[in-house]
């Protein structure tokens, strides 16, 4: 959701550059004091554009001409050093290197799954500038495409291989990932903040929860009917559940179209601006509808080349680490439910999920919802059928019917947070239970594979 996350790190540059005294909000009321022929005269707030004094209009023009616009070259190097992850990036001719000579297959996937983290940061800010030159409507889908990117690429890759049990478990995990723990981090960290409770728009939360009972319930059918003994043999139940998936994964492709144009068409928010806020912008030269100038951006071009070989990478790397699981599992004795639900979701979600714990400290818990949750719908509504579909062009039996504990975890999951998010209000505690249910999902994943062997 790279939408939601470049908006929360937004929020969190400008939370740091602000600070109380720096805006006026006695500005639309206040009158500026000239002279003229010897007497003072006072000019209404709406004159003071075309009144400056030679103090004050000298220095901001030498200002701007010593002040030149850095290169593209240079702002895609601050996108590289900009995070402390990003040094993980030193890691990938390292991992290349262990895949090609052969070093083995935990050695392989450490270096791969780590080497993984900062390109999907990279590729999550490029998407977001991308979007910004595109304007709202194609920005919108341009974040809707490429937000979840490295799950797709994952998945895509597992796919090719056969490894539909991998692909399930890490899609589900990636869900529970950001209901259970981002969203209790969340809780708990607006608590560390300062605020015993805190408030958000229960409705929107609600929605978003809406779509995932939906999706869920788009699951449990094919499950269901799956370990049933409705129809006369095994060969064709798998094939009723195969055609029932796929025709539930055009059905919730569509849902997810629908929900575009109703985010980004019928229902989209308007931008409010406060008139004092607005006024006192203006007086310092500045406009509250332009971006950050303290931060240029890199321009369309800079940000489909960034994009491409971000996407390149993470492709490659995403094909070691997907050709290593098998080996990992057994050499590490860890379940592969175990890596898919708790271990892949970390690749592409770590910084979105640091990032909304920020945002929450400052006690932004909307913003934070919505990096959280709008995450997971925008998942279980797109990408889970997109591999269904993908499955199908490339002849592999993907569908929507998951294990049964997956499905069970799933739909439990969604239930609890839809009880906790429904009222529009959190605390510590209900964070707490669910980053208490989800240690409890992988310790029952762990202790499964252990009586499985």
């Amino acid at each position: 959701m790279a939408g939601r996350t470049s908006e929360a790190q937004k929020f969190l540059r400008d939370s740091s550059h602000t600070s109380p005294s720096s805006v006026d909000l006695e500005a639309p009321h206040r009158l500026a004091s000239t002279a003229s022929d010897g007497k003072a005269t006072l000019t209404p707030i709406d004159d003071l554009a075309s009144v400056q004094t030679d103090e004050t209009s000298q220095p901001i023009a030498a200002e701007s001409k010593s002040a030149p616009h850095p290169s593209q070259w240079r702002i895609v190097w601050s996108l590289v050093t900009g995070s402390y992850v990003n040094v993980l990036l030193l890691l990938m001719p390292v991992a290349a290197y262990s895949y090609i000579d052969k070093w083995g297959d935990i050695p392989v996937f450490v270096l791969n799954f780590l080497a993984m983290m900062p390109l999907a940061n990279i590729l999550g800010e490029a998407t977001e500038t991308l979007a910004e030159h595109c304007g709202d409507t194609i920005g919108g889908l341009v974040n809707a495409t490429f937000g979840n990117a490295v799950e797709v690429i994952i998945a895509v890759f597992a796919l090719k291989k056969g490894e539909i049990a991998l692909v399930q478990s890490s899609l589900l995990g990636s869900m529970l990932s950001n209901l259970l723990l981002v969203l209790g981090c969340c809780f708990i960290a607006a608590h560390i903040g300062g605020v015993s409770e805190t408030s958000f728009s229960g409705r929107s939360a609600a929605t978003n929860m809406s779509l995932l009972f939906v999706t869920s319930f788009a699951m449990l059918v094919p499950t269901y009917y799956h370990y049933s003994n409705f129809a006369s043999s095994a060969a064709v139940r798998e094939e009723e559940v195969l055609v029932m998936s796929r025709v539930s994964a055009i059905f919730l492709i569509a849902m997810y179209l629908q929900l575009l144009v109703f985010q980004l068409h019928t229902h989209r928010p308007r931008p409010t601006v406060v008139p004092a806020l607005e006024a006192s912008a203006a007086v310092a030269g500045e406009s509250l509808d332009e971006p950050d100038s303290h931060e240029p951006q890199m321009s369309l071009w800079m940000s489909v080349v960034v994009l491409a070989v971000s996407t390149a990478l993470v492709s490659i790397f995403s094909e070691f680490l997907v050709a290593s699981v098998d080996g990992f599992t057994e050499s590490a004795n860890i379940s592969r439910s175990f890596v898919g639900i708790i271990l892949l979701p970390i690749v592409g979600n770590a910084v979105e999920h640091v990032t909304a714990i920020k945002v929450a400290l400052k006690n932004n818990m909307e913003l934070a919802l919505g990096v959280a949750v709008g995450s997971a719908t925008q998942i279980s509504l797109f990408v889970v059928p997109f591999c269904v579909v993908a499955g199908w062009v490339m002849g592999q039996p993907m569908t929507l019917a998951f294990p049964t504990f997956d499905a069970v975890t799933y739909v439990i999951s969604i239930v609890i947070v839809y009880a906790i998010v429904s009222n529009g209000t959190s605390n510590w505690l209900e964070g707490s239970m669910l980053l208490t249910l989800y240690c409890l999902i992988g310790v029952a994943l762990i202790e499964m594979e252990l009586i499985d062997d």
